[in-house]
């Protein structure tokens, strides 16, 4: 084992893990702060309580983790060699006889072990968190989640209720300053006004609460009769829940079977032709957005390492395009193939094929062509760019230094012939 894995491995392993792990945690809590303030947004329109927010949140860290995980790898391998690189380390093990292929064994039983991972998220867990979110944003809407009721608005209880609160306290346990108006099919009609009131739960029926009132007054109100008039010190007013509609079973979307269901649907005679063609087509995304990641050390080792006495960051930008636009294709893809406008292998696999030869020619320059630079054409012109505005920027610069200089000389002038003058 200690031939298998030395000491520079145990180094490369070190280089690689830092930044992979802050990438990780970066890309996700970006997703996730953009993704809250809509939640904290939606859930207080509905009336929700707020620890639902977190709830749904920890189900999108899955769908997250399929972009930031590849993302993180690529970008951990690629800072590692650039500083390799920019170092003149890289050099160093060049010349003592360790290739491109040694140096990333390490980063490769990296990559097959997130790989893994990967494919465990995207096949498995991704399709249940995806259902139990759309499950709580479902029960959010219809109240099974306890959404509360509106502090200073009126608010309709089954068609036959209209309860207004001024304030609640204590995390709605106590209610102030309540009036709450209650009408049956004969036209009998209550109006009932208390200082304070509690919600409590009925045992006996689970469809009906109990809402116990304190120090209020009753006015009762019948057809062609004069309306009686009762205070009261406590009074229990039965509130009924509006009925709860269920929500749907699992697999309305194909992204929420599991891979042996997608599998086992896209293979199905009894399936429909639309039912196939979606599942077939969402089978294939999970497992080119899996197997890319194959790929992914190659394109940072091509993207890594810079030309000689250049610290160009053009890579690292680079890389993140091509693997943001990647997923955003095969997304597209998949659209598509779900469509029946396109074979889903073809439409998955197609982009794949591009990319897998695009990524093995740009490693075979950096890897085995003597100064090769896969990206050297972007380089020089990334280069004539930088150097265009800095010539903008010093030129600017003169000209203001020459204003400034002029200036000088007009007021050293003006003084001197104010002298004369006098």
């Amino acid at each position: 084992m200690s031939r298998f894995i030395t000491a520079i491995d145990r180094y490369i392993f070190r280089l690689v893990l830092v930044p992979m792990l802050g990438i990780f945690v970066l890309a996700a809590s970006l997703l996730m702060l953009e993704k809250m303030l809509r939640l904290f947004e939606f859930v207080s329109t509905e009336g929700g309580p707020i620890n639902i927010v977190f709830q749904m949140l920890l189900n999108l860290i899955p769908e997250y983790a399929g972009l930031a995980i590849p993302l993180g790898l690529m970008l951990g391998i690629l800072f590692a060699f650039r500083r390799l690189a920019t170092t003149s380390e890289l050099d160093v093990m060049r010349a003592v006889g360790w290739s491109y292929f040694r140096l990333l064994r390490v980063p490769y039983l990296m990559t097959i072990a997130l790989m893994a991972l990967n494919f465990a998220i995207v096949g498995y867990m991704q399709p249940k968190a995806r259902f139990a979110y759309e499950e709580m944003e479902f029960q959010l809407q219809s109240g099974a989640l306890g959404a509360s009721i509106r502090v200073g608005e009126f608010n309709a209880i089954e068609d036959r209720m209209a309860l207004r609160i001024e304030e609640s306290r204590d995390d709605g346990r106590q209610l102030v300053g309540i009036f709450a108006r209650v009408a049956n099919d004969k036209g009998q009609v209550l109006s009932i006004s208390a200082r304070e009131g509690r919600f409590l739960a009925n045992r006996e029926d689970r469809n009906t609460i109990i809402l116990r009132l304190t120090d209020g007054t009753i006015i009762h109100s019948v057809p062609n009769g004069s309306p009686r008039v009762l205070s009261f010190s406590q009074h229990d007013l039965p509130v009924d829940l509006p009925a709860l509609e269920r929500f749907r079973a699992r697999g309305e979307d194909a992204r929420e079977f599991v891979i042996p269901e997608l599998l086992e649907i896209g293979w199905s005679r009894d399936a429909t032709v639309e039912e196939r063609q979606s599942s077939l087509a969402n089978f294939n995304y999970r497992m080119v957005e899996v197997v890319m990641m194959i790929m992914l050390p190659l394109l940072a080792v091509a993207l890594a390492v810079p030309p000689k006495r250049s610290t160009s960051a053009l890579g690292i930008f680079l890389s993140i395009v091509i693997v943001v636009a990647y997923h955003k294709i095969n997304q597209y893809g998949e659209s598509v193939a779900q469509l029946g406008r396109l074979d889903p292998f073809l439409a998955l696999w197609g982009p794949f094929g591009v990319l897998f030869c695009l990524i093995a020619w740009m490693f075979y320059q950096i890897a085995f062509v003597p100064g090769g630079q896969p990206i050297g054409a972007l380089e020089n012109v990334y280069g004539k760019l930088a150097r265009s505005v800095k010539k903008l920027l010093r030129r600017g610069d003169r000209r203001r230094g020459i204003t400034h200089a002029d200036d000088a000389d007009y007021a050293d002038a003006s003084e001197e012939g104010g002298l004369r003058a006098a």
